[in-house]
């Protein structure tokens, strides 16, 4: 019996593959599991797991950069632009400002990253919130990879979103 509906069925529910809509699958998915993972293991968790998923592919991304230059350490500005530029597909990244003092150097970036459409498009999910750990681990991980025993820590903060530029503000600080 089923069998003999079976093409009209299938002309019925036919949906060419160029229809299916990706980032809005990948972005409701993210959306739940930062809900779930946060309602069943907490904040913390949540935090820790969505920073190391982004971890993971920073330690590649280095690793890659550092074999591709054959070097073990870069300087902030080489590590930070051969970063980027290896990222161009997923990121665009301009810089606003650059600090430096005795111990530090602060970069401020407008950064439109993959994340950002589907941050847009859900509503559990806000700019400089849980989800954006992912780019932390990623950028954080990968850059103190790259720059070694030259930096004594990383930090990455977003600062605010700026609607018009359709971009995070975020700062970098690399601490002497």
């Amino acid at each position: 019996m089923y069998n003999t509906y079976r093409d009209e069925l299938n002309r019925r529910i036919k949906n060419p593959i160029e229809t299916i809509n990706s980032i809005k699958g990948f972005g409701i998915i993210s959306e739940s599991i930062v809900d779930k993972v946060y309602d069943i293991f907490g904040k913390n968790s949540l935090l820790s797991m969505l920073y190391q998923v982004g971890a993971g592919p920073g330690e590649v991304i280095a690793n890659r950069l550092k074999e591709k230059f054959v070097k073990e350490e870069f300087q902030v500005l080489e590590a930070l632009e051969l970063l980027i530029n290896e990222l161009k597909e997923f990121y665009s990244i301009q810089i606003r400002t650059i600090e430096e003092e005795d111990k530090k150097v602060r970069f401020v970036i407008e950064n439109h990253c993959f994340l950002r459409s589907s941050i847009k498009r859900r509503s559990k999910l806000d700019f400089g919130k849980a989800f954006c750990r992912v780019n932390k681990g990623y950028f954080e991980t990968a850059l103190r990879l790259m720059l070694g025993r030259k930096i004594k820590k990383i930090d990455i903060n977003y600062v605010e979103n700026d609607e018009e530029k359709d971009a995070c503000i975020e700062e970098l600080i690399f601490y002497k």
